[in-house]
């Protein structure tokens, strides 16, 4: 099946008790057992929910992975992963990501012996150069966040597996409509659900996908073990999104190709990144390993922090606030609100500017987001 179908079809047949063509909330914590032991297949909803193992099947599907496994946010599927590790291995982490990646990596999991070297993994070769002994795992995203840098997957992927690496991508920017990591030989594909996947900015959670058995055991049994795993009502939301990813994923590209365009030739704009603009300098590769770019843009305006407060301040149609995926259009300020606990040092070498704006682009005419942009720059 095409991804489309398998969107709407992938872990939702028809309930078989009563045909439901819509998959039940099955809102119950457990379930009976005729004898001790002997069961359905469910004992408690920590562990397995048929909501929730619908919605793993049908990320897995779409992903192109044969296990997927659903948490409660995107950041506890970045803990679940972490789980892999001991205390003295080291991971060697993109640049520019994420900035709660960034805080539960350097403040959480650092403080129970666990390394990490940060490098901009658009040269593949700064990864290898950072591998050590204890290295065990490379996590990357493409695009990235917010900058909108592009990795090279096929490239990543052969140099962990030559190392005996596990390769690691968040996927979230791009969504598996446009980008599917394991069919480069990635081991694990992150997402926060919470972002184009739910795509209606009314449920948080996160979810992993791969191919490789030896992981999915692992990650299953930290996934009941610490129990950050998503509930019933969470996981149908989910699974109601995810039926419309692909028609909204047009959208918002589409949407988003013209308010990059329009950005680029204005005048008070003075840098605007979005891998499908020609001026990108990895859009060739973009373009190699993505059939195409969500609503995700940064830019810079002239005048700097100062000036691109005003500018926030000035939007009507495009709403000032964290997250990114949903309908709606958001803008944000990167330095102040989602990567505010990253250092301004560390910021700044990664190129992640106190001036820069990042719009989520939703699926509203496109012309009503262009008179709004052009009356909040003048």
């Amino acid at each position: 099946m095409r991804f489309e179908t398998e969107a709407i079809h992938c872990g939702q047949e028809p309930e078989p008790r009563t045909g439901a063509v819509v998959v039940p909330i099955y809102q119950t914590s457990t379930y009976a057992q005729s004898s001790p032991g002997v069961h359905t297949g469910y004992e408690y909803t920590r562990t397995q929910n048929p909501t929730r193992d619908a919605l793993q099947v049908a990320l897995a599907a779409l992903e192109g992975g044969t296990h997927g496994l659903v948490f409660a946010s995107g950041l506890a599927a970045t803990a679940t992963v972490m789980n892999l590790l001991r205390a003295g291995d080291h991971v060697i982490c993109m640049d520019d990501v994420y900035g709660g990646t960034y805080r539960i990596f350097d403040k959480v999991f650092r403080q129970y012996g666990i390394d990490f070297t940060f490098v901009d993994a658009r040269d593949v070769g700064r990864i290898e150069d950072a591998i050590q002994p204890a290295t065990r795992l490379v996590w990357v995203e493409t695009p990235s966040n917010p900058l909108l840098k592009i990795v090279d997957l096929r490239a990543v992927a052969a140099l962990c597996r030559s190392r005996g690496l596990i390769s690691v991508v968040d996927n979230t920017f791009a969504s598996p409509f446009f980008q599917r990591p394991l069919a480069f030989g990635i081991d694990i594909v992150a997402h926060s659900t919470t972002k184009y996947i739910g795509g209606h900015s009314d449920v948080v959670g996160g979810a992993l996908v791969t191919s490789r058995d030896d992981l999915h055991d692992r990650l299953k049994f930290c996934q009941n073990a610490a129990g950050a795993c998503t509930a019933p009502f969470d996981s149908w939301l989910t699974l109601r999104g995810l039926k419309t990813l692909a028609i909204r994923m047009e959208r918002h590209f589409g949407n988003a190709l013209a308010v990059a365009r329009f950005l680029e030739g204005h005048s008070a704009v003075s840098r605007v990144i979005y891998p499908w603009l020609e001026s990108h300098p990895q859009q060739a590769l973009a373009q190699s390993q993505m059939t195409g770019m969500s609503g995700m843009i940064s830019f810079e305006i002239a005048g700097g922090l100062e000036a691109a407060r005003r500018f926030l301040e000035r939007v009507r149609v495009f709403t000032l606030a964290e997250s990114l995926g949903g309908v709606e259009s958001l803008i944000e300020s990167p330095a102040i609100m989602t990567h505010a606990s990253i250092p301004p040092d560390v910021r700044a070498a990664s190129g992640l500017t106190d001036g820069l704006v990042r719009l989520s682009v939703g699926i509203e005419h496109v012309e009503d987001l262009l008179e709004d942009l052009a009356q909040a720059l003048a």
